[in-house]
């Protein structure tokens, strides 16, 4: 079995973030999954945590789990991962 680097992260205590809108985490989101959608991002980086604490975010397809994880770095967070869609996270 191949090794899974977000696997790894988010059994290593990674905070999980998902950018998506409330309604579409609403419909179903990542087991321990925090809610911070892009557009409030840097209003609420603080509820992320620890910028040297890695990070895992993802959204529907990638695109805006990518913007995030560029702010996020711009903004000092050191271990930031865009893991893409919800559908692409592990299974743990």
């Amino acid at each position: 079995m191949t090794s899974n680097p977000i696997a790894e992260k988010i059994q290593a205590g990674a905070a999980i973030i998902d950018v998506r809108s409330p309604d579409e985490f609403n419909d179903g989101h990542y087991p321990n999954a925090k809610n911070l959608p892009v557009n409030v991002l840097m209003l609420k980086m603080k509820d992320i945590g620890p910028k040297d604490q890695p990070v895992v975010l993802y959204c529907e397809t990638g695109s805006r789990s990518a913007y995030a994880a560029m702010i996020l770095k711009a903004s000092g967070f050191k271990d930031v991962v865009n893991a893409g869609g919800l559908d692409d996270m592990p299974q743990l």
